[in-house]
């Protein structure tokens, strides 16, 4: 199943209209009692709270979501009634997965009331009355930025060469690159926000390393006051892009995908630089017709830190995602729970007040995978599904951001410690799919240790043969460090 067969929030609420052209026309709608629900005084407020960010002209793109309809003023909502209240009463709309548990702690909530829910449901069933202009809210006068939801960008760059998506392509991943000149970014800049803009509908996701990047659903990054990324002069950029759609003629486009920046006007404005824990797991075989199958990987934090958000991602199996803290004195807590993932919306969960955990903290992360015929999006029940970047294939991420007094990152592999994950190496090279890396799939770097990688001398590595090569590597890193330390102390003497 591909994307297109697996729709999104917006696209269903813009095909599920059947019946509501069938009410009454605008003047119909107007004669009513006057203790009805109205668009004008209890509607509206609810929209331009909650909807208007992404349903207006010119709306926001949240990885390439872009809502198919405007609804800021009456007579662009009215035809939409019975699809908006089927869309809030389902929470469908607007799109928000964490658990209710979680209400008031994300500063990028998107979620109704059960009252809001309500009211606009009994308007629809109404007959959706507009009501009297009068009482309407001043409508909202969004800022002019040529759709940047960052405002005006100091610096847009893109891929030096457009790319052609061919009508023939399903899922296709490639890189590109930027060209960063000097003129550019003359020196290190710190970064305050960050927005990507697809150049083509095909495009899935962008991955821009030192920037971040954008899955469908992704709110730009807009850090707190005082909190940037840091963007390298004379480094240029390496775009990896994922192109995803049905393939047949006509379906092809070009992209010159795009990113904005904006800067602080001074280091001295800033206090952090924001770091990311990569929680990923590569070793793992989904069952065909598993519906519960369960990932853990693990991550502890070395300094006392603060969390600023979370961002999980499975592809079309996903079914579920989970943070747990684990603190040192012994306690537990639930930091993010998201029931009910949706690939179509991958959103970054952003605290409203950071998440102060205290050093020795491992944060574990479980992901659950519906690989059974029960699972609307499943490609194939009957398949074995193992890691890969196909949207087809799997993966299994968990990545949170978070600053410490130290503005000291920590490199996550795996939960297996510092350095290489040969686990990561035999998951990209497994071109067969079939859990293992053969001689000719090896790396440059790794054939030369390919031998001593393959204990049973099969042929092949596979996962059990790549951890246990992680695991002499961490002992011989353990070692290394302690001689060095030995070295020290005795230089010192």
């Amino acid at each position: 199943m591909t994307r297109a067969q697996c729709p999104s929030a917006f696209r269903t609420l813009a095909l599920s209209v059947v019946g509501a052209l069938a009410v009454s026309g605008l003047a119909a709608a107007a004669a009513v009692d006057p203790e009805a629900v109205t668009f004008y005084r209890d509607v509206a407020p609810v929209l331009q709270q909650e909807c208007q960010v992404c349903h207006r002209p010119n709306g926001a793109n949240l990885g390439g979501m872009v809502a198919p309809m405007a609804l800021t003023t009456y007579e662009e909502t009215r035809p939409w009634a019975r699809s908006i209240a089927r869309q809030v009463a389902t929470r469908a709309m607007p799109p928000w997965d964490a658990s209710p548990a979680h209400n008031g702690v994300f500063s990028n909530e998107r979620t109704l009331t059960q009252e809001e829910i309500d009211l606009i449901v009994r308007w629809a069933e109404s007959g959706a009355p507009a009501g009297d202009p009068a009482d309407a809210p001043a409508p909202i006068e969004w800022p002019s930025s040529g759709g940047w939801l960052i405002g005006e960008p100091d610096l847009v760059l893109q891929f030096d060469e457009p790319f052609w998506v061919e009508d023939d392509v399903d899922d296709l991943y490639i890189y590109r690159k930027t060209t960063v000149t000097e003129d550019m970014i003359p020196e290190d800049r710190f970064v305050k926000a960050i927005e990507f803009r697809p150049g083509s509908p095909a495009v899935h996701h962008i991955i821009v390393p030192g920037l971040g990047g954008i899955a469908p659903g992704n709110d730009p990054v807009i850090h707190t006051d005082g909190m940037a990324d840091v963007l390298k002069a004379g480094r240029d950029l390496t775009w990896q892009m994922h192109y995803h759609k049905e393939p047949g003629e006509g379906t092809g486009s070009w992209d010159q995908s795009q990113v904005a920046l904006k800067f602080y006007d001074s280091e001295d404005d800033v206090k952090y630089e924001v770091f990311n824990a990569d929680m990923g797991k590569y070793d793992f075989a989904v069952p065909p017709g598993a519906s519960d199958y369960t990932i853990q990987t693990e991550w502890t934090f070395p300094t006392d830190s603060e969390i600023v958000g979370y961002l999980p991602h499975m592809h079309l199996r996903g079914k579920a995602a989970k943070y747990e803290a684990h603190y040192p004195d012994g306690s537990h807590e639930v930091l993010l729970d998201v029931p009910n993932y949706d690939f179509n919306w991958q959103t970054t969960y952003k605290y409203e007040e950071r998440k102060k955990v205290p050093a020795g903290t491992r944060v574990v992360l479980t992901t659950v995978f519906d690989n059974s015929e029960d699972n609307p999006a499943n490609p194939d029940p009957t398949a074995t599904v193992r890691w890969g970047e196909p949207t087809t294939d799997e993966m299994s991420f968990g990545f949170m951001s978070y600053i410490n007094d130290e503005n000291k990152g920590h490199v996550a592999f795996s939960g297996d410690g510092d350095g290489l994950d040969l686990t990561a190496v035999v998951a990209f090279s497994d071109e067969s799919r079939d859990g293992k890396m053969q001689l000719e799939e090896a790396p440059g770097g790794v054939k030369q240790y390919f031998e001593m990688m393959d204990q049973n001398k099969d042929g092949a590595v596979d996962m059990e043969e790549a951890k246990a090569a992680n695991a002499f590597l961490k002992q011989m890193a353990e070692q290394r460090e302690t001689d060095e330390r030995a070295g020290r102390r005795k230089k010192a003497l």
